[in-house]
């Protein structure tokens, strides 16, 4: 089982878009039963809420889920997800404030998984409110770690 946990601020706009879309993805491809998708926020402002209204509107225009997606915050216990998914640098730096992380949990930020990026960031659509702009970053990023996950599941023989 690979356990993978997409982080944002807050939980409602970027990772929530993120776990929906990797979920969406990963059933497609018929590994919901190899990887474990969730979302969580490093700050606790909005525990228990749905996503925000931009994010819900975005996954229904291009038809995904967000079934059951809520606003959680991170904690020192998350730090065993095999990759944990930063949408920006200021989430990487809050993730690691949690505690030590074991040796094999790759803490990455998710526009390192998009090549030929302008951003190192996803933008924070709370703000901003382009929540396309979002979402075309969040797709590919997601779309580039399932290949990385995949070829490293493939080398360890299981699938093929």
């Amino acid at each position: 089982m690979i356990r993978v946990l997409f982080v944002c601020l807050g939980n409602i706009c970027r990772s929530p878009m993120a776990e929906a879309l990797f979920r969406d993805l990963v059933k497609k491809e018929g590994l919901a039963d190899i990887i474990k998708i969730d979302s969580a926020g490093t700050g606790d402002w909005h525990i228990g809420n749905p996503p925000h209204q931009g994010t819900r509107e975005i996954l229904k225009k291009y038809q995904i889920s967000d079934e059951g997606l809520k606003a959680r915050q991170m904690t020192s216990a998350d730090l065993t997800f095999d990759y944990i998914i930063g949408m920006d640098s200021e989430n990487i730096k809050n993730i690691k404030k949690l505690g030590t992380l074991p040796s094999n949990v790759k803490v990455k930020r998710l526009l390192d998984f998009v090549v030929n990026k302008q951003e190192m960031d996803v933008p924070d659509p709370y703000y901003s409110g382009n929540f396309e702009e979002v979402y075309e970053l969040v797709k590919e990023g997601t779309e580039n770690l399932l290949m990385e996950i995949k070829k490293d599941l493939q080398e360890k023989g299981v699938i093929k």
